[in-house]
């Protein structure tokens, strides 16, 4: 079984959950920037909810299979068609041996993903399929996505017709909250510049990716101090600093940038707060032009919605149950 990319779509690459315990050695997580639509969408096929499937950003790819399987698309809110008639999303479906796999125009939200029963069978590298980039391994020979390319497939044991429930599925708006910590470097705002942190909408830019997501809409005012040695001359520069997984940094104190799962580990900007694990799923399906509050909560809030988060995630892969 095997999948011919005829069209690449946008920013099409290989992402499982990602490869964990090598970011002290600046080697990031990478896998999909919306963990719990990939997980799903291998479910649906009667995948393990950590097997690589195909991620792409607001355009979808056009495939072609060369033998029957069975298949799943979730995510972003796009039309999905088997030679032009359409599918449905969040819901497992057969095509057969010659079938084309596209996708209209982009409805809500901004990346898809597509599972194939047995999984994309590609190299696992530091112990993930997904590709990281920047680092040019993991995914299909280390890369994104090309057209001729032909990815190989596991062997599966799906079956069309699961579905994901409605009120288990995301809702997509352009108007979206955030929820973050404050900190390390929130103290090196002035109440103003905090203020123009929290308490105004930020566009985000068409600067969203794997990296980060840079948005606009005003600037901050920095607490006046003579530099230390080793940080910039920028108010908004440090002497370099650990980056967190969701942390937001604002350099020359004009766009705010939630860091995400293919950024750098560390560096010389001030993290002003970090962006919640259960909201980092909501930021990776924001397009740009979509506005954005920064909502501080506690460290406590923080955990109480990753255990909401966790028990939604637990309801979805127990729908084959």
């Amino acid at each position: 079984m095997a999948i011919e990319i005829m069209e690449t779509g946008l920013a099409t690459s290989i992402q499982d959950q990602g490869r964990v315990g090598y970011y002290n050695v600046g080697i990031p997580p990478s896998g999909a920037l919306d963990l719990v639509s990939a997980a799903a969408a291998n479910v649906l096929v009667g995948n393990d909810p950590s097997a690589a499937v195909i991620e792409s950003a607001y355009m979808g790819p056009k495939l072609r299979f060369t033998e029957p399987s069975i298949v799943a698309v979730t995510g972003a809110q796009i039309p999905v068609l088997v030679n032009d008639q359409e599918m449905p999303l969040w819901e497992s479906f057969a095509v057969q041996a010659g079938d084309v796999l596209s996708f209209g125009i982009l409805q809500g939200g901004a990346r898809m993903y597509i599972s194939i029963s047995g999984g994309i069978d590609v190299p696992a590298v530091l112990g993930s399929r997904s590709l990281y980039a920047l680092g040019a391994f993991g995914g299909f020979q280390g890369r994104a996505l090309q057209s001729g390319d032909v990815l190989p497939v596991g062997v599966g044991n799906g079956r069309p017709g699961v579905v994901i429930p409605m009120s288990l599925r995301p809702e997509f708006s352009r108007e979206v909250d955030v929820r973050m910590v404050l900190g390390l470097y929130d103290y090196r705002l002035t109440k103003n510049g905090l203020s123009a942190l929290l308490d105004q909408p930020w566009k985000l830019t068409t600067v969203a990716d794997r990296i980060g997501f840079r948005y606009n809409g005003g600037a901050l005012e920095w607490v006046e101090r003579i530099q230390p040695f080793g940080a910039g001359s920028d108010p908004s520069n440090i002497t370099d600093a650990g980056y967190p997984v969701g942390s937001i940094q604002v350099p020359g104190g004009v766009e705010p940038i939630i860091l995400h799962r293919d950024a750098v580990s560390g560096g010389g900007y001030a993290m002003v707060g970090t962006v919640i694990s259960a909201d980092m799923d909501l930021v990776a399906q924001c397009a740009p032009g979509a506005q954005t509050r920064f909502r501080p909560v506690t460290l406590d809030e923080a955990l109480e919605a990753r255990a909401v988060a966790r028990n939604r995630r637990a309801s979805i892969l127990r729908i084959l149950d």
